[in-house]
């Protein structure tokens, strides 16, 4: 039939408003010998247009229609397919849906017909059915056939919608033990005198123990083998073990026919490296003994389906009380979500934000979250042990583990995606699990799950919707019933029991939970608004302290400064609203002692932590000093002033170790620094500058109010050691030098006596006990030591180290910088000294000697008595001494000719050193490396104890806290003590070799 030039035929548009992509060969089909009669009839063109794919199905219907055995059958299927409304919708919806089955009916003509039966009875069949149709099958080739057929079956319900998702997955994994059984019957007809010998078990896992298996998924299994009777137990499992593998590859290897599936043995004992098949007593002896948390979480879906039911039934009996003991396992939820985050992190980039299972927000999500709360909560309320994950999830909502809102808010989700998941794999009978891109699939896609408006953008807006509520459920759904525990809820709402509450707590690592409850409830009890937004914020929160070395810590510490600030309504707003705030705060208080009483102090500090992490950043020197200073111009006395003063280092030092902790940590939008080195100058150079500006600030404040504006003496501090080298840590004290110049006309008495008033009462104000900390002013690497006076002209420090100046003087000078006072004066002392740090000539043969002795006494004399040498960051083998000393004899030795060796900085001199050719890039790595580490542990302990320490803490949880502020998770404390101790060791032999081997 044909139609006038330039106009379609009435077909054609009757075709495109069916729903028809390509229209144009839809015709050419429909003019075809097999559909000529039935071309125009509407009720085929109405059942083709609500399938999935109506070109697809039509292209399925002619093959089909062509394969059948001449003309008598090809009418047959016509009149059925016309006259019958439930084998057209379920035929042409599996043609719409299934490229995969097409092919399939193409080349099995006559199994249309197990589509035309519509009894009561064939709409929900069982694994007997399953099995009965199975029955025929005599080898592996019959037996995918006769497989394809069933599954036929179960696809056409579920695309007419006669079947829900989960009722889908549970036939499938039906079908899956029919299968296994029929396959295990094979392979016992093929080798009787193997199954004479043997009782075999098989034990789904996974998916299909758990009955919600996919279309195209493996199907995982665990085999369990005893002796028949009479038989050895070695030749007994030798035989099942051959049973076994003849049972995977009937199932899994590529025949005429493809394959059914790949049966995965992976999840046993020891994974591919242990035994195919092991007896009922090895597996409890791997599982008492060996086994990892994931193993038993593994376990929750274990079912036995073929073989020897008895021998399976043993199997989950001994082993079910195992796996609801997995909760007390050390770490456990740190375990279960760590083992969750190494999913994602394998997903590959360009596949994450398509990834319907393992992505974030996907299935997985789901059942992670559902499987903690069973292995939590399963001990104690048998009504959990379910291996399906939407039961367990009505389980846990029914019992209160769960809120019944989030809980159906899931279901719907993990519905919706599951079906996405079916269809994407029905499409082409292949095992994915990535939304496609190609728009005719997603419209096919789209359609099938009955979104016919505008299909490609309403199914992608659904699927993110629903993404985004696991996402946001994921992580809540844990923490959420713990404050329903202790708050009012809604009618109909069941409460998570005290006890129920306690076992979740001491699960998340809390050690003291019914103070950990306590807070809670004055957190978040009552109706009031402050109330309501606790609630909403402590479920995340409660996650986040969870994932540190001492939740407790963290929770009480934020339960006080919420009550500090829980009348400025600026503090949960900034919370609630942005999200980095709460994050940051939450790492911050559950990191260690320091951050939290530096806040405490100041509250009002909290407000550093939001603006996404810009308001953790170091401020420069200059707007210290010009806050300082002004400060100090307000002020009434230096009291006062220095009070200012010492508020504003006290802010300071905490945004600098809430930086240091949350770059340390990371975030979820941020993943931790992992430049070492960056965190470590971050710190050094934050605290140094805020050192010098508070000295700057002080000097004014202690001038002003005994002289006016004018000292009657020039006056400029030196910084010495870490100070002046800009690597200050947390809990160091300010080595300086003190110098001063008469001005003209002044006395010199009496302007020494105004340089020591000065220094006497600097150091006095900045110790004054108070709620700030203190700054420690150490004068101690002055000429002559403490013997020698506090102050000297820039003339006496002439003189001295002209007439008697000593090797460890001039060593200390190489980290002498003018931090603060009198700018000139400080620029003249640095000429003055630097022909002593960097002399012409070097350094002779016996001033090295010198040198190095002075370094073995002071390790021999200063290393505290009982100390780990070893693990000792500062006078260890391989640690700061170490690789400073080796880094200043350098210094002293060429400074004169490299001039990038005149630094007062340990990395930046080594990279000079480098750059010089004065040591090899690999020695200048090990170098840096092992200064890195040891400085970031100083700082570690300093954060996570409170007060400055250079070993690391032997109380476990502080040990605990080191290790994570370092990068290593939970239960590996030992690992990082290794770590530490391999990287000295290294630097150690490069110091060997560069600082005493005479080079």
């Amino acid at each position: 039939m044909t139609s006038a030039p330039g106009r379609r035929s009435s077909t054609f548009t009757r075709l495109l408003r069916h729903g028809f992509t390509d229209p144009s060969a839809a015709e050419q089909l429909l003019d075809s010998d097999g559909l000529t009669l039935v071309r125009n009839d509407p009720v085929l063109l109405d059942a083709l247009g609500a399938t999935a794919d109506p070109d697809l199905a039509l292209r399925g219907l002619a093959r089909l229609l062509e394969a059948q055995d001449g003309a008598t059958a090809r009418q047959e299927l016509l009149d059925t397919l016309i006259a019958a409304k439930p084998l057209r919708d379920r035929l042409l919806g599996v043609l719409g849906a299934s490229e995969a089955l097409a092919e399939h009916l193409a080349r099995h003509p006559s199994d249309w017909q197990a589509l035309v039966t519509y009894e009561p009875r064939d709409l929900h069949p069982g694994v007997e059915e399953f099995e009965r149709g199975l029955a025929d099958a005599t080898d592996p080739v019959s037996l995918r056939v006769a497989y394809r057929r069933c599954l036929l079956s179960i696809a056409a319900r579920d695309v007419c919608g006669t079947i829900e998702v989960a009722q889908t997955a549970a036939e499938l994994a039906d079908l899956a033990t029919a299968t296994l059984r029929a396959a295990l019957g094979l392979a016992a007809a093929a080798a009787p005198e193997d199954a004479a010998l043997c009782r075999l078990a098989v034990i789904a896992m996974g998916k299909c123990g758990g009955h919600e298996l996919n279309y195209v998924s493996d199907v995982d299994v665990i085999f369990v083998g005893e002796a028949a009777d009479g038989a050895d137990e070695d030749k007994a499992l030798r035989a099942a073990t051959r049973l076994a593998s003849h049972l995977m590859r009937i199932c899994s290897e590529t025949t005429v026919e493809g394959s059914i599936w790949p049966v995965d043995a992976n999840l046993r004992p020891e994974g591919r490296n242990g035994p195919l098949v092991r007896t009922l007593a090895s597996h409890l002896a791997y599982y008492q003994r060996w086994a990892k948390t994931w193993e038993f979480q593994a376990l929750l879906k274990a079912r036995p389906v073929a073989g020897d039911r008895a021998l399976g039934e043993e199997y989950v009996a001994a082993l079910q009380p195992l796996v609801w003991q997995a909760a007390e396992r050390e770490n456990f939820v740190a375990d279960v979500q760590k083992m969750r985050r190494r999913v994602v992190e394998n997903i590959p980039a360009a596949e994450i934000d398509r990834q319907l299972k393992l992505g974030p927000g996907g299935l997985r999500d789901v059942e992670f979250a559902v499987q903690l709360l069973q292995l939590v909560h399963g001990r104690s309320d048998a009504s959990l042990r379910s291996g399906t994950t939407l039961d367990a999830l009505k389980a846990l909502a029914a019992g209160g583990y769960v809120g019944r809102a989030d809980a159906a808010q899931l279901d719907d989700a993990y519905r919706f995606l599951r079906s996405m998941e079916h269809r994407i794999q029905l499409h082409r009978l292949r095992r994915t699990h990535l939304v496609p891109e190609d728009e005719t699939d997603l419209r096919r896609l789209g359609r099938s799950l009955d979104l016919r408006t505008d299909p490609v953008a309403t199914l992608t807006r659904e699927w993110k919707r629903h993404a985004s509520v696991v996402r946001r459920l994921h992580e809540k759904l844990f923490y959420r019933p713990l404050l329903d525990a202790v708050a009012a809820l809604a009618p109909g709402e069941a409460r998570l029991s005290a006890a129920a509450a306690r076992e979740r707590l001491i699960a998340l690592g809390y050690a003291d939970p019914a103070a950990a409850l306590r807070h809670l409830e004055a957190l978040a009890s009552g109706v009031t608004r402050k109330a309501a937004i606790q609630r909403t914020l402590l479920p995340v929160l409660l996650g986040w302290f969870a994932d540190s070395a001492d939740p407790d810590a963290g929770l009480l510490t934020f339960r006080k400064v919420s009550d500090a600030l829980g009348k400025t309504p600026w503090y949960l707003r900034l919370l609630r609203d942005e999200g980095a705030a709460a994050e940051n705060l939450a790492r911050v208080l559950s990191a260690g002692r320091l951050a939290p009483d530096l806040l405490m102090r100041a509250p009002e500090a909290v407000a550093l932590l939001g603006d996404g992490g810009g308001g953790l950043r170091p401020r420069p020197r200059a707007h210290l000093e010009q806050e300082i200073l002004a400060a100090v111009r307000r002020a009434d006395n230096a009291v006062q002033a220095v009070t200012a003063a010492r508020g504003v280092r006290r802010r300071e030092l905490f945004r600098t170790s809430a930086a240091d902790i949350v770059g340390s940590y990371g975030t979820e939008s941020q993943p931790a620094e992992a430049d070492q080195g960056a965190l470590v100058d971050l710190v050094g150079g934050a605290v140094s500058d805020l050192t010098a500006a508070t000295l700057s600030g002080t000097l004014r404040a202690v001038v002003r109010e005994g002289w006016g504006d004018t000292l009657p003496t020039r006056f400029a501090i030196i910084g010495m050691g870490r100070f002046g080298g800009h690597e200050l840590g947390y809990g160091s004290d300010a080595d300086v030098l003190f110098v001063h110049e008469p001005r003209e006309g002044v006395d010199e008495r009496e302007a020494a006596e105004a340089a020591n008033k000065v220094v006497a009462e600097m150091r006095r104000l900045l110790q004054v006990p108070s709620a700030d900390p203190p700054l420690i002013v150490d004068a101690d690497l002055r000429p002559e030591g403490k013997s020698g006076p506090l102050v000297r002209t820039l003339t006496s420090y002439e003189a001295y180290y002209r007439r008697w100046s000593l090797v460890w003087e001039r060593h200390a000078l190489l980290r002498a910088e003018h931090v603060a006072g009198d700018e000139e004066l400080g620029r003249r002392f640095t000429e003055l000294i630097d022909p002593l740090r960097y002399p012409a000539a070097g350094l002779d043969e016996e001033a090295v000697r010198e040198i190095r002795r002075l370094k073995a006494r002071m390790e021999s004399e200063r290393l505290p008595r009982g100390a780990d040498p070893k693990l000792h960051t500062k006078l260890g083998p391989g640690g700061l001494s170490d690789v400073e000393w080796t880094v200043q004899l350098l210094q002293l030795r060429h400074g004169a000719r490299e001039p990038g060796l005149r630094t007062t900085r340990t990395r930046q001199a080594l990279a000079a050193a480098r750059a010089a050719g004065l040591i090899s890039e690999e020695d200048a790595s090990t170098l840096d490396e092992a200064w890195v580490l040891a400085t970031r542990v100083r700082n570690a302990v300093m954060l996570v104890r409170g007060r400055a320490g250079d070993t690391f803490p032997t109380v476990p949880r502080e040990l605990s806290a080191v290790g994570r502020y370092l990068g290593y998770g939970p239960g590996h404390a030992g690992d990082m003590l290794d770590a530490y101790r391999r990287t000295a060791r290294r630097a150690r032999s490069v110091v060997e070799e560069l600082f005493y081997g005479g080079s």
